[in-house]
């Protein structure tokens, strides 16, 4: 299928762009000083359908960029420590988005090391969310950023990972809203040593009138 650009490839349902997505590099440059990322893995969030979606509530001034146009980065704070980054897929409005949950660092990998506080190993450098965004740089001011622009730049792989390259399963760490992994929307490249381990979603205590069950969008 022939696309007019990039962003257009972006611009379905998020469970649709992951294939796209996978095997993607996304690079940032910080005063000169570039890291590329090569994603491995990423997770589906469906907006006002999904319960563990941040926007599944309406928009918030926290969440408004998941309701913009596909091509830009959504950033949040989780758990008031780690940065995270989605990049935004499907039509505006609708707020669907990708969550980078993993990836390869394939350039700047001394940058990524440091930011990272050395970790053992390479594969470490950029896998979990939290992990990915810190080695590429990514925070908060980053957020509603284009990923086709300076001082980001998204190179999708010329098709999409066929679908026998491509492994499926539960989100981590989220629960639908009778407390199981009832949504398969986590993608990865299959047998890819930097793709994440998966953990079950532990269900949380919460009040009635608070967020469902799980860990919304990872927090």
């Amino acid at each position: 299928m022939a696309y007019a650009s990039e962003r257009e490839r972006l611009a379905v349902p998020a469970t649709e762009a992951a294939r796209h997505l996978l095997g993607a590099v996304l690079t940032h440059d910080v005063d000169g000083e570039r890291v590329s990322v090569r994603i491995t893995e990423v997770e589906a969030y469906m907006g006002d359908v999904d319960p563990g979606s941040h926007a599944f509530r309406g928009q918030t001034a926290r969440n408004a960029t998941m309701f913009g146009p596909a091509g830009h980065l959504y950033v949040y704070l989780t758990y008031g420590m780690h940065y995270c980054a989605n990049v935004v897929c499907g039509t505006e409005g609708f707020a669907t988005g990708l969550l980078l949950r993993a990836g390869e660092v394939v350039e700047g990998a001394e940058a990524a090391a440091l930011r990272r506080g050395n970790p053992r190993t390479h594969l470490d450098l950029a896998r979990g969310p939290a992990r990915l965004a810190q080695a590429l740089g990514i925070a908060r001011p980053l957020d509603g950023a284009d990923v086709f622009a300076d001082p980001l730049r998204l190179t999708l792989p010329d098709e999409p990972v066929p679908d026998e390259l491509v492994s499926t399963g539960p989100r981590v760490g989220v629960s639908g809203p009778g407390g199981t992994d009832e949504y398969p929307w986590r993608y990865w490249l299959t047998g890819d040593p930097t793709v994440s381990k998966y953990r079950p979603a532990v269900p949380r205590r919460r009040p009635a009138a608070a967020a469902p069950a799980g860990n919304p969008q990872n927090a």
